[in-house]
């Protein structure tokens, strides 16, 4: 039996991811997918999330795709170190899909588990792999076809990165250039670009190289071991860390009307765990 505290733990999880299901901004969302959910996570140590995972997608029986493929060559004998990520937690039905051939990935049988999936996670690594790998593929129209039935996509560092629509540190040479040879993501988020490791590898001005040159572009930096959980067009943050919202504004729980800011292209502010963003509007939503 748990104790009393994961069962409380595990009731506050559930009533923060549902709070998108009756807003109305979710009839019809632009920017986040009109189905299913996105759990996007900054990377790092992620045992403290793995519940929220399990309880996003249906239990420990439901049926996952990991695909680790951004970690570049992944020989079929360390499958089982991939699926362990989530079977050492229990997770009773994990599939590891991995290929390099976009030719592989284009055919009926190599799509199959994901047809038949609750969720898919990606692994980190290096994202315009999964980008060479999958983008334009039929992978990609059954990551789609998984969300419209309702079912949820996540993953971690690259795994973040990878669902958004533009890709930052998209660039084969190494990734400290935020604007590379591959600049497509997924597109699961449209109109943003997802930076990982935001706090623990010192990020935090990174996103401007991306905004100085597509200013539309809403810049999301998340922290290790810290989520956002997307539904249609508003967020939740969870986790242990924080998240950096770029849109060209500022926020801050104690007000900042007597603050000397920076000019507007210059701006950033986090949010922490419990707290919500509005995509539509761009502006966090007020408790």
């Amino acid at each position: 039996m748990r104790p009393l505290s994961a069962f409380l733990a595990l009731a506050l999880v559930t009533a923060q991811l549902n709070y998108a299901q009756t807003d109305p901004a979710r009839s019809a969302p632009r920017f986040g997918p009109a189905n299913g959910t996105l759990m996007i996570v900054g990377g790092g140590a992620m045992s403290h999330l793995v519940e929220p995972f399990f309880e996003l997608i249906g239990g420990k029986d439901a049926s996952i795709v990991f695909i680790p493929t951004a970690s570049g060559d992944v020989p079929p004998n360390r499958y089982s170190e991939y699926a362990e990520r989530f079977t050492r937690f229990g997770a009773t039905n994990v599939t590891v899909l991995h290929t390099t051939n976009p030719s592989e990935a284009d055919t009926e049988s190599f799509v199959q588990p994901i047809e038949e999936a609750d969720a898919v996670w990606f692994g980190g690594g290096r994202q315009w792999r999964l980008v060479d790998a999958y983008k334009n593929t039929s992978v990609e129209k059954a990551l789609w076809r998984l969300l419209e039935r309702g079912g949820v996509i996540g993953g971690s560092s690259a795994g973040a990165t990878i669902q958004g629509s533009y890709l930052a540190r998209g660039d084969t040479r190494n990734n400290q250039i935020m604007v590379g040879d591959h600049e497509e993501g997924f597109g699961f988020l449209k109109d943003v670009a997802i930076d990982q490791h935001h706090l623990a590898r010192n990020r935090h001005f990174d996103l401007f190289a991306i905004r100085s040159q597509y200013p539309h572009l809403l810049g999301i930096g998340i922290d290790e071991g810290t989520a956002i959980i997307v539904r249609g067009d508003q967020f939740r943050v969870i986790g242990s860390g924080y998240v950096a919202i770029y849109d060209d504004t500022f926020w801050s729980r104690e007000g900042h009307s007597l603050k000397e800011l920076p000019p507007k292209e210059s701006l950033f502010y986090f949010l922490r765990a419990g707290d919500r963003y509005d995509l539509a509007n761009r502006a966090v939503i007020r408790k």
